[in-house]
């Protein structure tokens, strides 16, 4: 579990005292408001554009590859987002059972409500169910800290509830985030967790591209992502995930990499 103590970033430490310098200004020379302000809005244009980007370390701790041990190891990780869906998962499941890989499924809460026995088999055939927020909104970015603190504390609640096994990384919504974030994710004990390759699969159902982008990044220590919910179809109608899984998992085990939980990544 992650320190509780939120430890704010040199980018967070530097926009306190930039806000705290441009009040104490205006105070002692009001005529100069303009230059403060313009300051502070930089600061904050700033800060909403790295929370627009993923991999981002700025805001805050954030996996984007495994731990050097792990690398070490030749491990590297599957995770898989927006589930469980009933039509998709039990195949992915198969599939990963097929090449004796394990993955990270990043569940929303609600569709785990709604399918638990789902979310329960995720975790009997030994692959993890971790936290992607109780109802995956549009507007994730946009919360506040009292909004984040709900959301993944309502998914960590149902999440842990019905398998038995409490989220130990959270990923967000489309992975964008703003500063409320991460002192939430301590107070959760959560680890923030992207991508090291993405097969951009929820908007693409050409399936030699989204293979493409992802055995390029294939290799020791990367962090992979695709999705059960909410995935592309084929002009066949065959979610794009079933069509990439098996040649990525193939070229795996022919690089001699092995498929492991992020969890299973921290020992």
């Amino acid at each position: 579990m992650r320190n509780s103590r939120w430890q704010p970033t040199l980018l967070i430490r530097t926009s306190i005292v930039l806000h705290l310098l441009a009040l104490i200004g205006v105070i002692a020379e009001p005529g100069q408001w303009r230059w403060a302000l313009g300051a502070v809005l930089a600061n904050h244009a700033l800060i909403a554009l790295v929370g627009l980007w993923p991999r981002s370390h700025w805001l805050g701790p954030n996996w984007t590859q495994l731990p050097a041990a792990a690398t070490a190891r030749n491990e590297i990780a599957l995770t898989i987002d927006d589930g469980p869906d009933p039509s998709v998962t039990p195949q992915v499941l198969d599939l990963l059972d097929r090449y004796a890989a394990q993955a990270s499924f990043f569940c929303v809460g609600e569709k785990a409500a709604r399918y638990p026995d789902l979310c329960r088999e995720i975790v009997r055939r030994g692959h993890a169910v971790e936290n992607h927020s109780q109802h995956h909104c549009h507007h994730f970015a946009l919360m506040g800290r009292s909004g984040f603190m709900r959301e993944l504390q309502a998914a960590q609640d149902t999440l842990t509830t019905i398998t038995g096994q409490r989220p130990l990384f959270f990923r967000a919504p489309a992975g964008l985030r703003n500063p409320f974030l991460d002192p939430v994710l301590a107070r959760l004990g959560l680890r923030l967790a992207s991508w090291s390759a993405r097969g951009f699969d929820t908007r693409s159902g050409d399936v030699e591209r989204v293979k493409n982008r992802l055995l390029r990044g294939l290799r020791a220590g990367a962090i992979l992502l695709l999705h059960d919910g909410n995935a592309a179809r084929t002009l066949d109608g065959i979610p794009v995930i079933l069509e990439v899984l098996p040649t990525v998992l193939a070229a795996a085990r022919a690089a001699n990499l092995r498929f492991v939980t992020l969890r299973l990544a921290l020992s």
